[in-house]
């Protein structure tokens, strides 16, 4: 029985070095995608939260071109030559996504720093994103950059 779940876990291993770093670069982009096309069509839910933070810009204008930019970084991750580019805009985006947590502290925590509220996991696990910013960018070296300006 273990013989039959080695095997079978170390196909499934194989597999997934092959393809994990084109599986997670989908998995991001639908995200970013999803939730910026929400902000572009007015219903995302984490748009009070961005009015609340950036509130020297207008909202009806700011997060709508959040939005757009969100979009272009999933659409960015999907598209091999513009991946230097794209993790850049996203590293730097998700930074932005911390500022709540400093500026808008009740609404992130119940008890700072241990008990986030639902706003504070949301703005948390912007780290597994970094996370996957990072594996995605250790994946492409010098060779991967230079045939992606050249693609």
């Amino acid at each position: 029985m273990i013989t039959i779940f080695n095997t079978l876990y170390l196909n499934f291993s194989k597999k997934m070095e092959i393809h994990s770093i084109l599986i997670l670069r989908f998995a991001v982009a639908i995200v970013y995608i999803w939730f910026g096309s929400l902000k572009v069509i007015g219903i995302s839910p984490a748009g009070e939260l961005v009015e609340d933070t950036v509130y020297w810009f207008r909202p009806e204008i700011f997060v709508p071109i959040l939005g757009i930019v969100e979009v272009i970084i999933g659409f960015g991750l999907l598209i091999k030559r513009f991946i230097p580019v794209t993790i850049i805009l996203l590293l730097v985006h998700m930074t932005a996504t911390f500022f709540p947590i400093f500026i808008l502290q009740k609404a992130c925590f119940d008890a700072f720093p241990y008990c986030p509220t639902l706003v504070g996991q949301y703005i948390i696990k912007n780290v597994v994103i970094i996370s996957a910013a990072f594996v995605i960018t250790g994946n492409y070296k010098k060779d991967n950059i230079e045939e992606c300006l050249i693609t």
